[in-house]
């Protein structure tokens, strides 16, 4: 017999009871959707946080108040001998011909209000460079002025939400904003932005650095953005910020520099991490598909006995027979794989028309898996039918004993 032989007779036998056949083929169908849907869920995951990094620059450099040690075990945050201050930023610009520029960060929540309307959100503190480094945008007004980082001034910069929630249909530019016990005018509204790793600048007001020190009654800076000129520079320009730090803090490395590429990297291997997980956890569902699989076919041999009988007395061999019901279970679980797949590719395709910043799209190994996978339960769970077929004797077989 030939290839062709033993699948036109197996495709025989599956037309010969149709509704065992769906429901065999829909429970590997759902195996092989469950693993492209979920792995296309975590590597658009992986896609999107990728996405949210490369929309604030590759050259950027973090620094935290407070050095982090690590043990082998959990991260210890060691305590800061010196707060982090303006001058500290300044001081980063001047000394190292590697940065480009920085941005200083004061941060804290309050109640900002315009008459009767108040509502709680993030308020910023910061200088123009912010702009530039974040790569925001200004819708309308201008951004906050260049007065230098020691001098504030009661002026604001307000999301789109603000503007939404407090001014209603009227012009906020020029209006007086509360927030907390203070007054601020309103210069700016930002551009259309929304989530930015983690913090919805939408829903934010920006002030002076220097002002935003004062509202909230703090000494030490919430963080330091830090642009260096190319990426190739990012190592060096680290260097020289922890130099920095040290030289003004009476040599204590009492600062963490991170850089965004040591974030991205593990955020990377996390999400990667995650997606493997979720593949195999989908994968159990084709191993009960195999279950399916075996139960059916070991019907078919009890059911086709006879059959079985005649063709051995034809002078089919044991392993022809054997083939057969290999073949039979193999195109099976093929063509479940083969739904499957397309359910899951169609299932991606909403996801990603539906939540369009997510960039649901199964990884390639994710497919081949499942295919391979589909293919080879059909084969590996089919085995135990075929070689009860083969085993039997004609003579018992075509008298059904």
């Amino acid at each position: 017999m030939r290839a062709f032989d033993f699948l036109y007779y197996a495709a025989g036998s599956l037309r010969g009871h149709r509704l065992r056949t769906v429901l065999t083929l829909l429970g590997t169908a759902v195996g092989v959707a469950a693993v492209i849907l979920l792995t296309a869920l975590g590597e658009g995951a992986r896609r999107y946080v990728r996405n949210e990094f490369a929309a604030v620059g590759s050259n950027l450099l973090i620094v935290l108040p407070g050095k982090i040690e690590t043990s082998g075990a959990a991260p210890i945050f060691g305590g800061t001998p010196r707060d982090v201050t303006l001058a500290d930023a300044e001081a980063l610009v001047r000394r190292s011909p590697r940065v480009r520029r920085v941005a200083p960060i004061s941060l804290g929540q309050a109640p900002v209000g315009y008459r009767e309307r108040e509502r709680q959100t993030t308020v910023i503190g910061s200088t123009p460079d912010l702009l530039a480094i974040r790569r925001l945008a200004v819708g309308a007004g201008r951004f906050l002025p260049d007065v230098g980082t020691e001098r504030g001034g009661p002026v604001c910069v307000i999301g789109r939400t603000i503007q939404r929630e407090l001014f209603r249909t009227e012009n906020p530019l020029g209006k007086t904003l509360h927030i907390g016990d203070w007054r601020f005018r309103v210069i700016g509204v930002m551009a259309d932005k929304g989530e930015s790793l983690g913090m919805d600048m939408d829903d934010v007001v920006i002030i002076p650095v220097a002002t935003g020190l004062r509202v909230f009654n703090r000494t030490s800076l919430f963080r330091i953005l830090v642009e260096v000129r190319t990426h190739e520079q990012i190592q060096d320009a680290r260097r020289d910020v922890i130099a920095i730090f040290m030289q003004r803090h009476e040599g204590e490395e009492d600062v963490t520099v991170i850089t965004q590429d040591s974030v991205l990297s593990s955020l990377d291997k996390l999400l990667i991490t995650l997606t493997f997980a979720l593949g195999g956890i989908a994968a159990v569902s084709l191993a009960v598909a195999g279950l399916g699989v075996m139960n059916v076919m070991l019907v078919a041999v009890s059911e086709r006995t006879s059959e079985i009988g005649l063709l051995k007395a034809l002078g089919a061999t044991r392993g022809q027979i054997g083939t057969a019901f290999l073949a039979e279970a193999a195109l099976l679980s093929s063509a479940g794989g083969a739904i499957g797949l397309a359910v899951g590719y169609a299932g991606a395709g909403a996801l990603g028309r539906i939540y369009p910043a997510l960039p649901a799209t199964p990884p390639p190994w994710a497919v081949v898996s499942a295919v391979v996978l589909s293919a080879g339960v059909g084969l590996i769970f089919g085995v135990v039918p075929a070689l009860r077929a083969s085993r039997l004797d004609p003579v018992a077989a075509l008298g059904r004993r």
